[in-house]
């Protein structure tokens, strides 16, 4: 397929949007080096007709965030007919809220810790559940937004009185699971290796972590006992499943070994590709080069996904 369009989606509006654009930059250079003719296209309300005037063979989503991978963006490409990669317009929306996604992995039978959904002003006001627990935008990603309520806390997070506050009025309140922080991905059909994210001078696997050189080590695979590290690639490809989505995936988890306790947070349907990311790690390890990777992807690409 060298040779073929491809219009590689950056940018955007979103809280991620230099996330996006490291990712599609990274994304775009791997497959002009492959041989596809690249137009790399930073995302604005516009994007619907530069696309009708592109007309790119596909478009490889590099957003992350609101309108990149909440349906929004799928959406666009479904009306335009540009097959698309990763998933499509339904497991792209239900993957992006928080609360949506649980109820379907809870109808799975899926693990997940106990939790509601609350305004910001309630949140703020006192602790909606017995500390400690985690405060959530709703359909936010890359940890934007995430507050952390310690065991000790003596009232909520007072982040969460600023009048710039940006990450919605509604936010999940969740159980904080302490423990390791685990991390799957899902290459087409199968569940690759699983992944421990160690935070370096972090208490969680926030923002900074995720983007800064040197903040986390990846090990993979991850020191596990057996039925733990099966159980989580069991799991990783039931969620994936259950959401419906396509192409690629990642699942993260916590895993409480004093009670050996594994528990799902989310599913990601458009996983960072930036050099510090960790889905090109998971591949690298199951022998697939990034170049190979965003290759395949372009392949796997189609509307109705």
């Amino acid at each position: 397929m060298a040779g073929e369009h491809v219009a590689v989606l950056m940018g955007g509006w979103s809280s991620e949007r230099e996330v996006s654009l490291s990712s599609g930059t990274g994304c775009a250079d791997a497959l002009e080096a492959k041989g596809f003719r690249v137009s790399r296209v930073d995302v604005g309300r516009d994007v619907g007709r530069i696309l009708h005037d592109l007309k790119p063979d596909v478009a490889f989503n590099a957003l992350h965030g609101p309108y990149g991978e909440d349906g929004t963006i799928q959406g666009v490409l479904e009306f335009l007919g540009i097959p698309y990669t990763h998933s499509g317009v339904l497991a792209s929306a239900l993957a992006m809220n928080k609360e949506k996604a649980k109820a379907v992995f809870q109808v799975a039978g899926l693990p997940v810790a106990e939790h509601l959904i609350v305004e910001r002003q309630a949140a703020a006001a006192a602790h909606v559940m017995a500390p400690p627990y985690v405060l959530k935008p709703i359909s936010e990603g890359s940890s934007v937004g995430v507050l952390i309520v310690r065991e000790d806390a003596t009232h909520p997070p007072q982040e969460l009185f600023r009048e710039d506050w940006r990450f919605g009025e509604l936010l999940m309140a969740e159980r904080y699971v302490p423990g390791r922080e685990l991390t799957c991905a899902v290459l087409g059909d199968h569940a690759t290796a699983v992944l421990e994210i160690v935070p370096v001078g972090h208490a969680f696997y926030d923002y900074d972590s995720k983007y800064r050189p040197g903040a986390s080590r990846h090990e993979v695979p991850a020191k596990l006992k057996p039925n733990i590290y099966q159980t989580c690639r069991k799991l990783t490809l039931e969620a994936h499943l259950a959401l419906g989505c396509r192409g690629v995936s990642r699942a993260d988890f916590r895993f409480d070994e004093a009670r050996e306790e594994l528990i799902l947070l989310e599913i990601n349907t458009q996983p960072g590709m930036t050099p510090t990311s960790l889905v090109p790690d998971l591949a690298a390890h199951e022998g697939v080069s990034y170049g190979d990777l965003v290759s395949w992807m372009v392949e796997d690409a189609s509307c109705g996904r």
